[in-house]
């Protein structure tokens, strides 16, 4: 069984307020696009994990795969598998792949040992591995609030326009983009996404880009750049560091020593 998860963006990323829970209160839209890993599970008599392509820096047993495994042989008694990942999303770039790994874990998992599992149980588990997680469970465009775990799916395309991805290699940890976060005020993302593309720049924000721009001055002179070859729309997605651009017509390439992609959506 070949799998192939993939990336989201961030249309939007509004932190309304922390909750009494020590959560935040979220609100943002959630785009997957086609950028993917490779995910391959093949049963086996016993548990083994490997992972080329992009580095991962962390311990086997700390990665969302593994976990992911671990976590439906918990619960269900399954047998043993094979699973190569194939890395092609950056880590800790807001691009979400992560989460799509280890969902997509569950989901091929549930398939390969027929365990019929229902949305709803698959979403349940997803979000013991991360808040993220089951937003990859389907492929809608789907509008997040609350702390993560309401999902509402909404009806829009970005089909036809050009998207440009540049990531500087800065890991940021999500505690750091939170560290004197300014709340936004700014009106719900769905309205902002109804109106033209023309006022998202100013409409459409990410909380995080306060905190994270004041942090790591490489960062938004990236996003600069982006409206100044022409992006209709321009932003970091998640808590950072990967900056996306809009485009009518396909973009160039113009950060060499960055990971870049534009990709047709």
């Amino acid at each position: 069984m070949i799998l192939f998860p993939p990336a989201k963006i961030n249309l939007g990323l509004n932190v309304l307020r922390k909750r009494e829970d020590g959560y935040h209160e979220i609100e943002s839209c959630l785009y997957q696009i086609p950028l993917f890993d490779s995910l391959e599970i093949i049963k086996k008599d016993s548990f083994k994990f490997v992972q080329t392509g992009l580095a991962i820096d962390s311990e086997q047993e700390n990665n969302l795969v593994v976990r992911a495994f671990f976590l439906m042989k918990d619960r269900f008694s399954i047998g043993n598998v094979y699973v190569h990942l194939l890395k092609s999303i950056p880590m800790g770039a807001g691009l979400g792949g992560g989460s799509a790994d280890a969902t997509y874990v569950l989901l091929g998992l549930n398939d390969l040992f027929e365990l019929n599992l229902s949305y709803d149980e698959i979403r349940l588990l997803a979000s013991e591995l991360g808040s993220d997680c089951p937003l990859f469970i389907r492929k809608d465009v789907q509008i997040v609030k609350g702390r993560g775990e309401i999902l509402e799916n909404i009806n829009f395309t970005l089909q036809g326009k050009f998207l440009k991805i540049v990531n500087p290699g800065i890991h940021i940890e999500t505690k750091e983009a939170y560290s004197n976060i300014e709340y936004s005020h700014s009106k719900p993302i769905t309205q902002v996404m109804g109106q033209s593309m023309e006022t998202w720049k100013e409409e459409l924000t990410n909380s995080f880009e306060s905190t994270v721009f004041k942090k790591h001055l490489k960062i938004e002179p990236i996003k600069n750049q982006l409206y100044s070859e022409g992006a209709l729309y321009a932003s970091m997605t998640g808590s950072g560091s990967t900056l996306f651009g809009i485009y009518l017509e396909e973009p160039t390439l113009t950060f060499p020593t960055y990971y870049e992609k534009v990709l047709k959506l």
